[in-house]
Parts: C-alpha cells; structure tokens; sequence
C-alpha cells in the first residue's frame, strides 16, 4: 500500500464528514440567533425627492407696446375678396357660373366657368340685382374674362 492509501482510511473521511456537518450547523445556528425576527421586516416606505432641473431666468421682462398703426390697418376675413386676389368659382352645384360683360343678369353671358376653376380679381365691387359683382380673369387665358356673382366665389391662395 502506497501511502496515500494509508491516510484516506474510512474512520479519516467519517470523521471529516462529521466535522464538517458539525461546522454547517454551528454557522447555521450563528445566522438563526443574528437575523432580525420576522416581525421587524415589514416594507419601510420610499421617500422620493424630486429636484426640478435649473432653468434660465430673463433677467427683464419684455412690455408689449401698441402700434400706432394697427388701428388703422382693419383685418379682413379670410374669405373677403379684393381687387388683386385669387378666387375660384364654387357652390354651382356643378352646373358652372355664367360669367357676363356687365355686372348685373341683364348682362351678355360671355362663356361658363367651371367650378374649382381659379381667376385673379381685376375690378369690383359692383351692387346690382342683389348681387356683388366682381370682374375676374383667367391667369391663363385672358380672353377668359368677364363679371362674376360673388356668391359663386370663394378666395384661394395665388397659384404657384
């Protein structure tokens, strides 16, 4: 027998055995008698303080001052036409708009505008037959040319 065999006899490895079960229940007991009871392990409330970053304070304050002018500029209505805008013909109910030489029905009927066709305000207004007359102009055809109800018009933004 080699002498390794000679120390790794059974009483040598029952008795280290035993020592080391020995050692795990005495740190097992160690870790019983430290730990806090069971009672004392309820939930402790969080407390969160939120910090607001930093911002830039102005060191003044802007005072709005009036224009002198405004008051004498008036704000039209976004669909109010005027000589030099763009109105397109709507609202026929797709029968078109009877554009004539005069601004009044008795007018001669020069062509039919279609509707979403677009003409540029040359003149107007003109009141007559309980209508408000414009004269409008095909920014592509000027010989499509002539009065116009308003009623049958509405503003558009000039094309591009």
């Amino acid at each position: 027998m080699n002498r390794n065999t000679r120390l790794f006899t059974p009483a040598v490895i029952f008795t280290g055995l035993g020592f080391a079960c020995l050692l795990t229940f005495i740190t097992w007991i160690g870790f019983a008698l430290t730990a806090a009871p069971r009672s004392d392990l309820e939930a402790a409330p969080a407390v969160l303080t939120l910090i607001p970053a930093p911002t830039s304070t102005p060191l003044f304050t802007a005072t709005p001052t009036r224009d002198p002018l405004a008051q004498l500029t008036p704000t039209l209505p976004a669909n109010y036409i005027t000589v030099g805008s763009y109105v397109q013909i709507s609202g026929t109910g797709g029968d078109g708009l009877r554009i004539r030489s005069a601004p009044n029905l008795a007018g001669q009927f020069l062509f039919l505008g279609e509707d979403s066709e677009v003409f540029k305000v040359e003149d107007g207004p003109k009141d007559a037959d309980n209508y408000i007359w414009w004269y409008i102009v095909a920014p592509y055809d000027v010989s499509r040319a002539g009065w116009a109800a308003a009623n049958f018009l509405s503003v558009v933004p000039p094309p591009q």
